[in-house]
């Protein structure tokens, strides 16, 4: 006889959106061309571009990636020559992160795979599944009204 109070951890939404992570990197690891491209870097590289110059906190904004793992994937990055870092002429306490040439031809590498990637991880979703997914995910990733108030 079920019980009223049964907690099935295996139902609960944070697990199965972990699972769902773990099964993307995954596919990641799988499928990215370089192997030495973490899927957080890759969305690192991808926010410089579509923002550069821009700064280290632009970098965590876009990406939502916590600050330490941000300056830790752009140090692995810019010892890669893929990002260049330099003083902002405004503000001596900033720095400015660019894509280098090397870092713009990956991303431009990448770009295929990475559909590939989101192809694979969609898996056996119809489109309207795959349209309320998205929908459904950036609701939840949003930040809500009382977040708004807070920051």
């Amino acid at each position: 006889m079920p019980r009223d109070d049964h907690y099935d951890f295996s139902a609960q939404v944070g697990h199965l959106l972990r699972r769902a992570y773990q099964a993307h990197v995954s596919i990641f690891q799988q499928l990215i061309p370089d192997s030495q491209l973490t899927a957080a870097q890759f969305v690192a590289l991808c926010a410089v571009r579509d923002s550069s110059p821009c700064s280290l906190n632009d970098v965590v904004r876009a990406t939502a990636i916590d600050q330490a793992t941000a300056r830790g994937v752009v140090d692995r990055l810019k010892a890669r020559e893929l990002l260049a870092v330099s003083p902002d002429p405004e503000d001596g306490r900033k720095v400015l992160i660019q894509l280098t040439k090397e870092g713009q031809r990956l991303v431009d590498r990448m770009i295929p795979s990475a559909r590939q990637i989101s192809e694979a991880t969609f898996g056996a979703l119809n489109p309207a599944e795959r349209v309320a997914i998205i929908y459904l995910l950036e609701k939840m990733s949003s930040p809500g009204p009382d977040d708004a108030a807070k920051g």
